[in-house]
């Protein structure tokens, strides 16, 4: 490639650096979203779950059973950090009240 010429690649990602400083990043999170319920108008809750599946058989081929434990062992620690040590305890009450309330 001649010097001063762009891969496609390099021009997209100067592209979307260009919007997300005119927009900001909430832009990409709202079009996002909108083109999630879009799809999921269109295929139905199924397809995520069946794309879900099919990611999920991917990681779990390349990292083995035990990556999903490690990674969430992780999230928890972080979740424990930013939240505190009761968080966990607190939400399992108000999920715990929440059902209750409903059977009746």
């Amino acid at each position: 490639m001649p010097e001063g010429d762009l891969s496609v690649r390099e021009a997209g990602r100067r592209g979307g650096e260009a919007v997300k400083r005119r927009y900001g990043r909430e832009h990409y999170v709202r079009i996002g979203k909108l083109g999630g319920a879009t799809v999921a108008l269109e295929r139905g809750r199924e397809f995520y779950s069946a794309i879900g599946k099919k990611g999920g058989d991917q990681v779990k081929a390349r990292h083995g059973l035990e990556f999903f434990s490690e990674i969430g062992r992780k999230g928890g620690e972080v979740v424990k950090a930013r939240h505190g040590p009761d968080y966990y305890s607190n939400i399992g009450k108000i999920g715990g009240r929440s059902r209750r309330s409903t059977r009746s």
